[in-house]
């Protein structure tokens, strides 16, 4: 018997309901076997195909690995968690879900900073009189490294953001943040300000598969049909 396609679904929330909610519209009928809460399932009248629901940011790092063929999860976490991305990982199709930017923000006081230039020359000064470097708080250290060197800003230094980010310059563990916002109003009601050109990724629910090969020609010609019905679903 050939090896299964797996194909990863987010285990809960709103990504979860979207998800599922897509693939109805699809015609793609996923139950789960064994109990409501457990963690695998199938899809009706695809034999061969395994689902396994986890969540978003293991469904990226399952995708890296390979573990996973197809998952949904944001492509936020993707670009995060998986390097040379492209190397390893095809964005299949964008689900048009789960939107929002991935954002570098800074104290509404500082007026004279509202670009990455603008921050780059605050970093040398903030050092010069502070004797540290600029703290930047956020949960995606990749996406913060390789945003300020593409903009060329070096006098800082990433804090380990373990709650809410935006929170972290009122409570001076950090004068700067990288996070995800949808609407913005959490920034607001924390007096901070988006730079003009501080938008590091535009981010939505993706269906990705894994480069890596797909084992057996089952699972090939399953995992093309579950793209083809997407991909209609999302046109309709």
């Amino acid at each position: 018997m050939s090896a299964p396609l797996i194909v990863a679904v987010p285990s809960k929330g709103r990504l979860m309901e979207d998800t599922l909610g897509l693939f109805t519209a699809a015609g793609i009928a996923v139950s789960k076997t064994g109990s409501d809460r457990g963690y695998s399932g199938r899809i009706e009248k695809m034999p061969g195909v395994e689902v396994a629901f986890l969540s978003a940011s293991e469904i990226a790092a399952h995708l890296r690995d390979g573990s996973v063929h197809m998952g949904v999860s944001g492509e936020d976490l993707l670009r995060e968690t998986v390097p040379n991305i492209e190397e390893r990982i095809d964005i299949s199709c964008r689900l048009g879900f789960g939107r929002a930017d991935v954002v570098v923000a800074v104290p509404q006081c500082w007026l004279d900073v509202r670009t990455m230039n603008d921050l780059d020359e605050v970093s040398v000064a903030f050092y010069r009189n502070q004797g540290h470097r600029l703290r930047v708080a956020t949960k995606y250290h990749e996406l913060t490294r390789r945003f300020f060197a593409d903009k060329g800003v070096r006098g800082y230094r990433i804090v380990e953001s373990l709650g809410a980010t935006e929170a972290a310059p009122a409570a001076g563990t950090a004068e700067v943040i990288v996070d995800i916002t949808s609407t913005g109003s959490t920034l607001k009601a924390n007096h901070l300000t988006v730079l003009n050109d501080g938008v590091i990724l535009q981010s939505e629910a993706v269906l990705a598969s894994s480069l890596k090969a797909v084992p057996g020609d089952q699972a090939r010609e399953a995992a093309a049909r579950l793209l083809e019905l997407i991909r209609h679903a999302r046109t309709q």
